[in-house]
This record gives structure tokens, C-alpha cells and sequence, in this order.
């Protein structure tokens, strides 16, 4: 077996580990750091597998970590991409209200991003349809912030000066084993048994089984929500020119079904939010028994089924047809067709949930004498991404006196 050693150690090589890794190797260039993940290359699961939007933090509790995170994270996102000529497109977000409950649920929302310091322009209906065409509503929320780029891009690159700086890489090397003691943490990989004094893990999709693995107690395990997105077919790549966003219900923590134009030229439609049989399933049929096994033992589980019975039925039968789906859209934009929907990757969300079937809503962390965990980063994590990095970066520097 190969033995290394190492100052600190980061687990997962998505946005957020390799930000906090990026972060760490500058604030501390003496030190010795080595990122772990069991993929072969970076951003391979829910960096991989988004939207490419980046927040401006429309939505979020004003104090919490995620409303702070975001903001601060979409300035830097931005600053990072245009430092290193990653594609970075200011189109602004419209939340397009439908119906009279939804234009009261708009104002609270602006009301919302004025206490976050956001600022919005409320639309009316013919200022919407002045500036989009083919979108219908009541009104809009204007968001000139939001913004989409390219998440695998900026992380392949945070990696890359990672390593320039002397950051060293372990990919394709799965966690087995983690054994801590007073004096270091002991990582074994099957093919590499790593040592080192410092860990820090953001392991996403795997979260809760690192945290267990190290013999923590925690009331929580991560719950695997599919998001199935559909991409508009070429002649309607210029059908919207922002990002049309349904208003949300408060109720419910997932967004709703958008229109996204990409980096790339191309609309994607989505996600929707259907229970994941898979962790890490991206394919069509997805099935692990591991998986399934774990959620069906865990109390948690059957309380969110029992809590969000109606919408998880719902959920299920758009996924299942297509023209509950598209209904979904064509709230907002009727002209699409079912037709105009091809095939695009899904998404899986890694959502924390407790064991009293609540949905952790904020970033979750736990932590040992030698170890941090983030155990929940839901969206915005990939626009939050570097502020979490300096905010694990200075708890690191704190708790483990680097």
C-alpha cells in the first residue's frame, strides 16, 4: 500500500472542495494539501449537473449563512471568471407571476431582496411582455444580477492553480476507511493510506457516510432529489433572452421548473424535483441498492414522504409524462411544444434531511477535534462556492492553528 502524508487533507473535488482547497493553499502556501475524490476528474456529480445559473440571492433568509454566501459569492464568482476569461453572461432573471396569489407572493419576494440588498425592477404586464415576447404574466420581478457560466469550467481552473501553487491531487482513490486520533487522521483508499493532521471534507452526494464513517453522531442523512432538465430544440435558442423563473412557493424548497439560456447558446428547461433511487444516478433508469436500503431505514425519510405526499405525487406523474411537464412551461410560455423538448442530462440534489423529516434549508456543517464536514451545501452552493471556501479556510486556520 502507497503512504503519503500530508498537512491537510480536502475530500471532494466538486466547486466547493476545490475552492476551500484553492482558498487554503493561498492563505497558507506553506503548508502541504492534497485533495482527494474517488472520480477521475473534478466536478464530476452536482457541479456537473446544474444549471449554470449564479444566484444573486433572491430567495434567501436575510442573516442566514446562504444569503450572505451568495451575494458575496456572485461578486467573486464573477470577479474569477473574467480574471480568467471564463465565459461570465449578466442576463438577469425575470420571476414571472401567473395568477393574483402569485403577484402577492412577488412582493414579498422583492421585499425579501431589498432586506438583501438586492436590487429588482416589479414589471408590469406589458413591461414583461416588452421584454420578453413569447413569456405571459400577470407581472415580473427583474433581477438584472443573475447571471450564468460555466461551474465544471471555473472548477477545473480553481484546481488547476491549486496545483500550480503546489497543491497535489489523489483522484480515483474512494474512501474506506477514516480513523482519527489525537495526533492525526488516518485515511485509507484501498490502494493509498494517507495521513495527515488536518481534514477537511465536502463530499456532497456521500456527506453523511464520511461524517458516520469518522464515528460522529448526526441526526441527518442525505436525501437524493433527481432534477430532470430538457433541453429546447436550436431554432429556439433565441425564444427568451433572460432566465424565466416561476414564482416560487415558500412552502416547498425547491425553485420550480425554468428557462435557462446557456453559456453555450442553447435553453435548457428545469429541473423538477422527483425522489433519486440513485445517488449518484443520471441515466434514465437508476436503481442502488445501498441507496435505497439506507433512505427505507432512515425515520427521516418516511416523515418527508408523509409531509410532502400531494407534491411528491405530482412530482412523479410530470416526470412520468411529458405533458405535465411541459404544462409547467407553458404556464409561463405557452408557445413551447412538447415537441421543442429533447433530452438533456438531470441533476441530482444531495438535500440533508433530519430525522424528523425536516429539510435542512441552510449550510449544515459538523465538525471533530481534527476534522470539518460540510454535511449540507444546497443551492447556491456552486455560486457560494469561494465564500465557503474562505469561511472553512479561516475556521481551518482557527481550530487546527495552521
Amino acid at each position: 500500500m502507497n503512504q503519503l502524508k500530508s498537512d491537510l487533507v480536502v475530500v471532494g473535488n466538486g466547486i466547493v472542495g476545490a475552492a476551500t482547497a484553492l482558498r487554503i493553499k493561498q492563505d497558507f502556501p506553506h503548508l502541504s494539501v492534497l485533495m482527494i475524490d474517488k472520480e477521475q476528474s473534478c466536478a464530476t456529480h452536482q457541479t456537473g449537473h446544474n444549471s449554470g445559473v449564479v444566484h444573486a440571492g433572491v430567495y434567501y433568509q436575510p442573516g442566514s449563512l446562504k444569503a450572505d454566501f451568495c451575494k458575496r459569492g456572485a461578486m467573486l464568482t464573477k470577479s474569477f471568471c473574467l480574471q480568467n476569461n471564463i465565459p461570465f453572461v449578466q442576463c438577469g432573471k425575470l420571476l414571472v407571476a401567473t395568477n393574483e396569489l402569485e403577484l402577492t407572493r412577488m412582493e414579498a419576494l422583492a421585499q425579501r431582496c431589498h432586506e438583501n440588498g438586492i436590487t429588482t425592477v416589479a414589471l408590469s404586464e406589458q413591461e414583461l411582455k416588452a421584454k420578453e415576447s413569447k413569456v405571459s404574466g400577470l407581472g415580473a420581478l427583474h433581477v438584472p444580477a443573475t447571471a450564468i457560466t460555466d461551474f465544471p469550467k471555473i472548477t477545473e481552473t480553481m484546481v488547476a492553480h491549486f496545483c500550480a501553487l503546489g497543491g497535489q491531487n489523489l483522484f480515483g482513490a474512494e474512501i474506506t476507511q477514516i480513523k482519527e486520533d489525537g495526533q492525526s487522521v488516518r485515511i485509507n483508499t484501498g490502494q493509498h493510506l494517507v495521513e495527515t493532521s488536518a481534514l477537511v471534507v465536502c463530499a456532497g452526494l456521500m456527506a453523511d457516510r464520511l461524517v458516520r464513517m469518522m464515528g460522529v453522531a448526526c441526526d441527518f442523512q442525505i436525501i437524493p432529489f433527481r432534477g430532470e432538465y430538457y433541453r429546447l430544440a436550436a431554432d429556439l435558442n433565441d425564444v427568451v433572452k433572460h432566465l424565466i423563473y416561476p414564482i416560487p412557493d415558500p412552502d416547498l424548497p425547491f425553485l420550480g421548473v425554468h428557462l435557462t439560456p446557456m453559456v453555450n447558446g442553447t435553453v435548457t428547461v428545469g429541473p423538477n424535483a422527483v425522489l433519486g433511487w440513485k445517488r449518484e444516478g443520471y441515466s434514465t433508469v437508476n436503481f442502488n441498492i445501498k441507496d435505497v436500503a439506507e433512505m427505507l431505514s432512515f425515520p427521516g425519510f418516511w416523515k418527508v414522504l408523509q409531509n410532502n405526499f400531494a407534491t411528491g405525487l405530482k412530482e412523479m406523474s410530470d416526470s412520468l409524462l411529458l405533458s405535465g411537464y411541459l404544462k409547467r412551461v407553458q404556464k409561463y410560455c405557452p408557445s413551447i411544444k412538447a415537441t421543442d423538448l429533447k433530452p438533456y442530462p438531470a441533476g441530482i440534489r444531495a438535500q440533508a434531511v433530519l430525522s424528523d423529516g425536516s429539510l435542512v434549508h441552510d449550510f449544515l456543517f459538523k465538525e471533530t477535534e481534527r476534522s470539518l464536514h460540510v454535511c449540507n451545501a444546497p443551492s447556491p452552493a456552486a455560486t457560494s462556492a469561494m465564500p465557503i471556501g474562505e469561511y472553512l479556510a479561516a475556521k481551518a486556520a482557527e481550530k487546527f492553528r495552521l
